[in-house]
């Protein structure tokens, strides 16, 4: 274990007075570690993105057996329905595909915060977006960034267009209509993946950049699974997922430079570490402001989930719970199961550094 994560994650657990079993694990003691001495008790509820769902599996798993008396809720109803029902004080945490906006915090509506003490958001989750396809016979494809996005906006309806042929000599393509599936809900895989487009193909794809998919036409789906459903029951389908839903489905390599580059963790974290910090946040506001062109090898279809919650509780019996749970993630061992568990990126040592002192100050 990186020795400055490990004593950043015993410091922050020593302040919660839990002891998780991962670090129990680590001591070279020769006997087989002790039951967990946990005395954290209580129940922590979260709701938001769906992309997260694998990983919180993992992260709620590890951290449960470690704290017994603790049950961790998160619902994968989406980003935009995670955001609400924070904002509506239906969560003590939130898991979100963007950050909240400028205009949204200033709105300072956060019913389980004290006003006036704005909110943490740590991005914990790094995962490539994949565009994923459902043709027999073939297992890749590479695109350039106006393919992708005359496909989504329904200028590309065959799979022989030449546009897509361009790119993959060789390849015997169909003739055969494209199904272009999107979320029908709001979402910040959809806000990431227009992001996307909007930076590296904006004269093919003039919409504005949000959450609603904003192009009449395709199929639509809920949530992530849906969107996996209809790509998979469907022939012809193309969509775009987390990667960590993409196993069973053609994927697409996108173009950077004159290199096409596949989706991997590794390619989605250089993304990150390359991007600066959204200006004029708080102190414990991690949002990142993504580089969608890059002029290395990194692929640039990148979904940075959050965590998010308060500063400040209004109810206090949150606030060892969150810090706990939160620290957790950001671990080492919370980024290697999520890693295991969903293909994600682990955070860097910076961010990590950056995150437990935001966490620490919650109160």
């Amino acid at each position: 274990m990186n020795i400055t994560r490990a004593s950043g994650f015993a410091a922050i657990i020593a302040a919660g007075a839990i002891v998780l079993s991962g670090c129990a694990a680590n001591e070279p003691t020769g006997e087989a570690p002790d039951e967990t001495t946990s005395t954290l008790e209580g129940t922590l509820v979260g709701a938001g993105a769906s992309s997260q769902q694998s990983a919180q599996e993992a992260w709620v798993a590890g951290f449960q057996s470690a704290n017994p008396g603790v049950t961790v809720e998160y619902d994968p109803i989406g980003s935009g329905g995670g955001r609400d029902t924070f904002i509506a004080g239906g969560s003590q945490f939130a898991g979100s595909d963007r950050a909240f906006k400028d205009e949204e915090i200033a709105e300072d509506a956060f019913g389980a915060c004290v006003p006036g003490t704005g909110i943490v958001e740590i991005p914990a989750y790094i995962s490539p977006i994949a565009v994923v396809f459902n043709l027999e016979g073939i297992d890749t494809l590479n695109m350039d960034a106006a393919t992708i996005a005359g496909i989504f906006a329904g200028q590309i309806t065959n799979w022989n267009d030449p546009a897509i042929a361009a790119t993959n000599e060789g390849v015997e393509l169909p003739d055969l209509p494209i199904t272009a599936v999107h979320r029908s809900d709001e979402s910040g895989t959809t806000e990431n993946f227009v992001d996307y487009l909007a930076a590296a193909a904006p004269e093919v794809w003039t919409y504005e950049v949000s959450g609603d998919w904003p192009v009449d036409g395709g199929e639509a789906a809920a949530q992530t699974s849906g969107v996996v459903d209809a790509v998979a029951n469907g022939t012809g389908t193309i969509g775009y997922v987390d990667a960590s839903r993409s196993a069973e489905f053609g994927t697409v390599a996108v173009q950077v430079g004159d290199e096409f580059i596949p989706f991997s963790p590794e390619a989605a974290a250089a993304i990150v570490d390359a991007s600066p910090l959204v200006e004029g946040r708080g102190e414990g506001d991690l949002a990142i402001e993504l580089d969608r062109t890059p002029d290395s090898a990194a692929y640039p279809i990148v979904l940075v989930s959050y965590l998010i919650a308060c500063n400040e509780y209004a109810e206090s019996d949150s606030v060892e719970l969150v810090k706990a749970y939160l620290s957790y993630i950001i671990s080492e061992e919370g980024q290697q199961v999520a890693a295991e568990a969903a293909g994600s990126a682990p955070i860097s040592n910076d961010l990590f550094e950056k995150a437990s002192a935001a966490i620490e100050a919650i109160k």
